[in-house]
């Protein structure tokens, strides 16, 4: 059974939506700001990573801030759609700029009891999500200047999985990408391929003319990279979930494609320090910062 959307959706409301993508992992992040004011909300944004190196950079978050002071704008929000697994978050960065609130799903509290075990981060991290300015329900509301945005609980990629519906826009994570490229990945710890199709179907319950704005895109078939659709343009034409394709034939096609996909290389780093709203982790006696690595994988 697919659950209802939260609210009401009112497409009069058109939100300016600037898009920032990272090519060093093929991520969507995005300035979004209220027409009717100066206030804005970033999503998904990037902390530049060289995990040979050991080096991290803030080039991306740079662009993302600099185009919100040349616009002469006011940041309320920095939205995670998820804990991402293959890049890391500069919220924390461009807060301690702009300001702003933190905000993710509350499902934050089960990828944080699950992967605090992965890297035996022990009894001073806290799993309750208070790294976090905002946990968000499904169905909660907020506002961006004079919009109201709302969160949909859109699990199955990840248990903290959230779309956020602002105006006639849908910033969905990894619940869905382009078209021809179908559905994320359903095989990391608390991911469900059967959940996601059920995840999606409500988010296809949209309007048809929903922009639909996704956190990654591959170019696959080597045609350019693309990361705005809409939601008819989905319905019809998904690959994974378009055009009728039953629950069954999903979970068998995504469960099938799952088994043949290599962990993304930021993996690692990614899911300790975004599953801590984006925090590095303390430094040493000698001021040095350390990343844990479990062996034989997660």
């Amino acid at each position: 059974m697919v659950e209802p959307l939260p609210h009401a959706v009112s497409m009069s409301l058109h939100p300016e939506v600037t898009a920032f993508f990272d090519a060093a992992t093929n991520t969507a992040s995005y300035v979004v700001r209220d027409p009717a004011s100066q206030t804005c909300a970033v999503i998904d944004s990037v902390m530049d990573m060289d995990y040979a190196a050991g080096r991290i950079s803030y080039d991306s978050a740079d662009e993302i801030i600099a185009f919100i002071r040349s616009h002469d704008l006011h940041l309320e929000w920095l939205i995670e759609t998820h804990v991402h697994a293959d890049h890391l978050s500069a919220a924390p960065y461009i807060q301690g700029k702009l300001g702003g609130k933190i905000g993710i799903g509350a499902n934050i509290r089960v990828v944080q009891e699950t992967f605090g075990k992965v890297f035996n981060e022990g009894t001073e991290f806290q799993r309750d999500g208070s790294q976090f300015d905002q946990l968000f329900a499904d169905g909660d509301s907020y506002q961006i200047g004079t919009m109201q945005a709302f969160a949909m609980l859109t699990p199955g990629h990840t248990p903290a999985c959230m779309t956020h519906v602002i105006g006639d826009a849908a910033f969905v994570g990894d619940t869905l990408f382009m078209p021809d490229g179908g559905s994320a990945r359903a095989d990391f710890p608390g991911g469900d391929a059967r959940t996601l199709y059920r995840s999606i179907q409500r988010v296809l319950q949209l309007p048809e003319a929903m922009r639909v704005f996704l956190c990654h895109d591959y170019g696959p078939n080597g045609r350019d990279i693309r990361w705005e659709t809409t939601i008819g343009d989905e319905r019809q034409h998904n690959i994974h979930v378009g055009n009728g394709i039953s629950e069954d034939e999903f979970v068998a096609l995504r469960e099938a494609r799952d088994k043949t996909l290599a962990m993304p290389k930021l993996i690692i780093p990614s899911l300790q320090i975004n599953m801590k709203a984006g925090q590095l982790p303390s430094p040493d006696e000698t001021g040095k910062r350390f990343l844990k690595v479990p062996l034989n994988g997660l």
